[in-house]
């Protein structure tokens, strides 16, 4: 049945705005025009690049950044015009006067970082994925509502105007039921070599860097930015990249909660360096509907296929990253290149679009929402909703088994060791480890 436009964006806020709903006068605490100050936690390029963004919009104010590295800290600050540049996050979580942080730290301190900041009284933006792991995913949910605070996860395609237009387009019926939705990640990455432990750069604070990850020496090719590709700091570029279109595909679907299975492949076939994550995924993911059992019957259950080849020199249905998704009266491409593209019966084509995705509408969008006005377009519960389905495809890459996922409890069924990867083991006694896990 076709909706309005009303009922659609009353819809894709439903998630967030329930989950919200709690959070009462907490959210009100700024005026309209006051100015949002902000630290940022992570002085990265992405981290950086946030820094600047933020700075640039009329009632936000970066008050600090952070960030173990002090040559990237000192370039942060100055890139952001900040007011102070500190080692240790927790000077940041300390300072009063800051409202909101941005998290763009290694994927290992997301969580850990935005469950101290919801502590500490602060709205986050946390970047993709929202977490190392499952079991963090769903603290960092829980952290979120008990402290009232807003957390939005940085898949800024959330908050593209083309990208909710064709969204609402799949919920008026334009291919009909939308019962598979691929996500494709086709790309060229960068061999990171083999590398042996060395001593850390004497501008990098290398224990306030590990954090709560079990301590590893120092290898150039596990550190900046190739962090992505090691099981104790990264989740590979599923979560790096294939994250964003994740989100997408679960969107297009109509699915707001867990997978119940995980089934495919995941190896390195291309890649002959030190990096453990597989280059090549093909992962699908089921969603059982509302049935009685929880087993859902024909018509209720939805896929979501999962492709990455990160040695791609060439591109899939006309994009290196993007969605498929798949209706039972037509098909719609998704993505840079190609932009919206829809067909009927027998591909014929029936519209065609750009697309272009817009950082600032997202960081505008977590402003106006700590503001009050509006609820978060990436709200964490919708971050961890995508950060799990990364979770499992990992899973299943790294136990060589498809599993059986309990949506409710959010553990494994009947297989330990794949239930153990769930979660992850920490450095001992370390001020950072979630408490709960």
């Amino acid at each position: 049945m076709k909706r309005t436009r009303r009922e659609f964006l009353k819809s894709t806020g439903a998630a967030a705005g329930a989950a919200l709903a709690a959070t009462g006068p907490a959210l009100q605490a700024l005026g309209a025009n006051e100015k949002v100050v902000v630290g940022v936690i992570g002085c990265g390029g992405q981290g950086t690049g946030l820094a600047q963004s933020f700075a640039g919009l009329p009632d936000a104010k970066v008050a600090c950044v952070c960030d173990p590295d002090s040559q990237r800290c000192a370039r942060a600050k100055k890139a952001a015009r900040a007011d102070r540049a500190v080692a240790d996050l927790r000077k940041v979580l300390d300072e009063k006067s800051v409202d909101a942080v941005v998290i763009a730290t290694p994927d290992h301190w997301h969580g850990p970082a935005a469950i101290l900041a919801c502590q500490a009284g602060k709205h986050v933006y946390v970047e993709k994925p929202c977490s190392h792991n499952i079991r963090e995913g769903r603290l960092m949910v829980e952290a979120a509502r008990r402290h009232k605070r807003v957390v939005q996860v940085g898949t800024q395609s959330r908050s593209c105007k083309e990208i909710r237009e064709a969204i609402r387009m799949l919920r008026d019926g334009a291919i009909g039921d939308v019962l598979v939705a691929k996500a494709i990640n086709s790309q060229r990455r960068a061999n990171i070599g083999h590398a042996k432990p060395s001593r850390p750069p004497d501008h990098v604070d290398y224990d306030l860097w590990v954090g709560p990850a079990p301590m590893v020496p120092y290898q150039a090719n596990r550190f900046h930015y190739r962090w992505h590709w090691w099981y104790n700091f990264g989740t590979g570029d599923i979560g790096n990249d294939g994250v964003h279109q994740i989100d997408v595909a679960r969107w297009g679907l109509g699915v707001h909660g867990q997978p119940s299975r995980a089934a495919g492949y995941g190896a390195k076939l291309f890649f002959d360096d030190d990096q453990e994550f597989p280059d090549t995924y093909y992962v699908s993911f089921e969603y059982p509907g509302a049935g009685k059992t929880g087993a859902g019957k024909i018509g209720e259950k939805r896929v979501l296929v999962f492709e990455q080849r990160i040695w791609s020199p060439y591109r899939q249905e006309g994009m290196d990253n993007g969605n498929v998704f798949y209706g039972t009266k037509g098909m719609m491409v998704l993505g840079r290149g190609p932009g919206i593209q829809v067909f009927g019966p027998r591909n014929k084509p029936i519209r065609k679009g750009g697309l272009n995705v817009s950082l600032t509408l997202h960081q505008r969008n977590f402003l106006d929402a700590i503001k009050g006005g509006v609820q978060p377009n990436a709200d964490i519960e919708v971050g961890h909703g995508a950060a799990t389905v990364v979770h499992l495809g990992n899973i299943v890459a790294r136990t060589g088994r498809n599993v059986t996922f309990d949506p409710k409890a959010e553990r494994i069924v009947g297989d330990e060791e794949a239930n153990g990867l769930c979660a992850r083991k920490y450095r001992k006694g370390h001020w950072a480890i979630p408490k709960g896990v």
